[in-house]
């Protein structure tokens, strides 16, 4: 068995300094414990934030009318949080809708954001991957049932977080901090795409830690919603995803966001769908005409040309459950 140190931070400045020569974060430790099991990971240090107070906090955002969630709280917490069910319908559901109730209880958001992908090939030490420093996804040609149906040309896992779909959808935010100090950034620019660097997942630099994630207010009238489509009710990863944020007036469609999960290597927004949406009256017909631009482009593999029928489905009721959801108070 390979020794690996474990540092108990009091700060967040203390952990970043930790991280240096070999250090990994260590939040839920659910991700972290099959990469190290599957010899993907090989931390000198693990370096355990939850002895960091005030990282598991969900609080009101005065500055953006929103909500600031700790990058520690838990997928349960999230999911039953009373708060984020009547503002955040999207996240909640995404979150509640994760792995299993176990699991949820221990993952955290920021975990859940930074997992790696659940790739076949990726996690099996018998084949060298591109993401391993291979020359080859093998997923392209061989064994894809559960791959990516957009931008898999050069590598086709998909994004293994659920909330991260729910997230882009609401245009949230990230607060991170690192050896240079503090900084903000967009969460959909935190994910890399396998031609930008298939090595990584996330664009967060050596030694960046997330400390917050701030989901701004929606307006009056606007409403989110989320939906998984799985082989099995529980325990069971997408086969589709998706989210939607519908902003509304007069019985229109103002502003719209919709985002597929479990169809691309990154949280996959349509512009398309969203262009479809814009300007129109809020119905079915609409809802149908925006499903089906969403998968405008798609590019199924050899075993998984089913998805792109799963995904303009789930994407059409997600629509209609967000235009039928009543304004609550904000």
């Amino acid at each position: 068995m390979r020794p690996v140190e474990w540092t108990d931070p009091r700060t967040v400045a203390e952990a970043v300094a930790a991280l240096p020569g070999g250090g990994v974060i260590k939040a839920g430790g659910v991700d972290l414990a099959d990469l190290m099991k599957e010899g993907i990971a090989a931390p000198q240090r693990l370096v355990n934030l939850r002895t960091v107070r005030g990282l598991d906090v969900i609080e009101e955002d005065r500055e953006i009318g929103g909500l600031r969630f700790g990058p520690l709280v838990t997928l349960a917490r999230l999911a039953a949080e009373p708060m984020v069910r009547r503002r955040f319908r999207a996240l909640a559901d995404a979150a509640g809708h994760a792995a299993t109730p176990q699991i949820r209880n221990m993952a955290t958001l920021a975990g859940n954001l930074l997992q790696r992908p659940r790739c076949w090939y990726f996690r099996s030490e018998a084949f060298p991957c591109l993401r391993k420093g291979g020359n080859h996804c093998f997923a392209i040609e061989g064994e894809n049932a559960y791959h990516a149906v957009f931008g898999n040309t050069f590598c086709a896992i998909v994004h293994p977080s659920a909330t991260a779909v729910a997230l882009v959808a609401l245009d949230a935010r990230l607060t991170i901090a690192g050896p240079n100090g503090i900084r903000e950034a967009r969460l959909e620019s935190l994910f890399v795409r396998p031609e930008q660097d298939v090595m990584r997942e996330h664009s967060l630099a050596p030694g960046e830690v997330i400390t917050a994630v701030r989901v701004p207010g929606l307006p009056p009238g606007a409403a989110s919603a989320y939906t998984k489509l799985g082989e099995k009710e529980s325990f069971d990863w997408p086969l589709a995803e998706a989210a939607c944020v519908l902003e509304r007036a007069g019985g229109k469609c103002t502003r719209a966001s919709v985002v597929l999960g479990a169809a691309a290597p990154v949280p996959w927004r349509v512009p398309k769908a969203e262009e479809a949406l814009t300007g129109q009256p809020l119905g079915e017909e609409t809802a149908r005409l925006a499903a089906k631009a969403a998968l405008h482009g798609a590019t199924p593999l050899s075993g998984n040309a089913y998805k792109v029928a799963l995904l303009e489905t789930i994407v059409g009721r997600t629509i209609l459950a967000a235009m039928m959801e009543k304004e609550e108070a904000r």
